[in-house]
């Protein structure tokens, strides 16, 4: 089966770089592999919390209380007992978990929105943006705590309630995308030879729209992450789970006299969201090499 572009000599944009080129992209920014590196070693800990924990997360007696670092706990004990090496582990499978899931869940009601409000455009493009512009002027944070505090503070609630608040900067970009796509030549000409609409949309534009996705999903994982820790933090989070924001809503009465409470669970938060930011800085440079050259060049 034969597509618009390969009957035409209209062609569609390169819908993915080269191994040698996203390498090459890659490269120039050197914080980016190091950025990498430290996300790939947070992700393979977190997920090796069974092997590597060597107590029991809920365990009480783990150690002396407020115990500070030892060989059996290498970075103390909380104010219960409880080992905070073991709680960091399976804490960040928690955070990162909620992260990710938020972020695809966003991610796929905005590509929803946005294809059917930049594809169509008219009247629907306009109710859909009167709707997606009503959840962007809601200050997120709060409305995260009205929605959790009324429904429970589950952890199924905390990414529904973080997905509902930030699919629309999605949709937004996605919408972008179409307007400025579905005037391309090669949309014109797969018009011209009765493509089905569906088929343009996912074959055509849609890859070419994919770009901004990705970098933007990358981002949006990182600021769930954030929204799940200040939730918890405020004693919002699931008190059923360990978490990095748990932690450190549970650490706020022993700072003085353990601060390593507070400050492994919040480094956890640190470079997971800085190693995300980093890498969709990349991304951007890999997947928008216009944006790479403006960058690198200054103009």
């Amino acid at each position: 089966m034969t597509t618009a572009t390969d009957q035409i000599d209209y062609q569609s944009p390169q819908r993915g770089p080269q191994w040698r080129a996203v390498w090459d992209a890659f490269s120039q920014n050197r914080a980016v592999p190091i950025a990498g590196s430290v996300l790939l070693v947070l992700v393979l800990l977190v997920l090796s919390a069974p092997l590597l924990a060597p107590y029991d997360p809920y365990a009480l007696g783990s150690g002396s209380r407020l115990g500070g670092h030892s060989f059996q706990n290498i970075m103390g004990v909380d104010n219960l007992g409880r080992d905070v090496f073991s709680r960091i582990l399976w804490g960040g499978r928690v955070s990162i978990f909620v992260g990710f899931s938020a972020a695809f869940a966003t991610t796929v009601m905005g590509l929803l929105v946005g294809t059917i409000s930049g594809y169509l455009g008219g009247w629907v493009d306009d109710i859909l943006m009167r709707f997606t512009e009503t959840f962007m002027v809601i200050p997120r944070f709060f409305l995260a705590l009205i929605i959790v505090a009324f429904f429970g503070a589950n952890i199924w609630n905390i990414i529904f309630a973080i997905s509902i608040l930030t699919w629309p900067v999605t949709a937004r970009l996605v919408r972008s995308e179409f307007l400025t796509l579905r005037t391309r030549q090669f949309v014109d000409a797969a018009h011209v030879i009765g493509t089905p609409r569906s088929t343009i949309i996912f074959r055509e534009i849609l890859p070419n729209a994919i770009g901004v996705v990705v970098v933007n999903a990358s981002l949006l994982t990182a600021q769930a992450m954030l929204l799940e820790a200040g939730l918890s933090y405020l004693g919002l989070g699931d008190p059923s789970l360990v978490t990095w924001g748990r932690m450190l809503y549970e650490a706020q009465p022993f700072l003085r006299q353990a601060w390593w409470m507070a400050v492994y669970p919040g480094l956890g938060i640190f470079l997971s969201v800085l190693t995300l930011n980093l890498l969709g800085d990349g991304l951007n440079d890999v997947l928008n090499p216009r944006s790479s050259e403006i960058h690198r060049t200054g103009l």
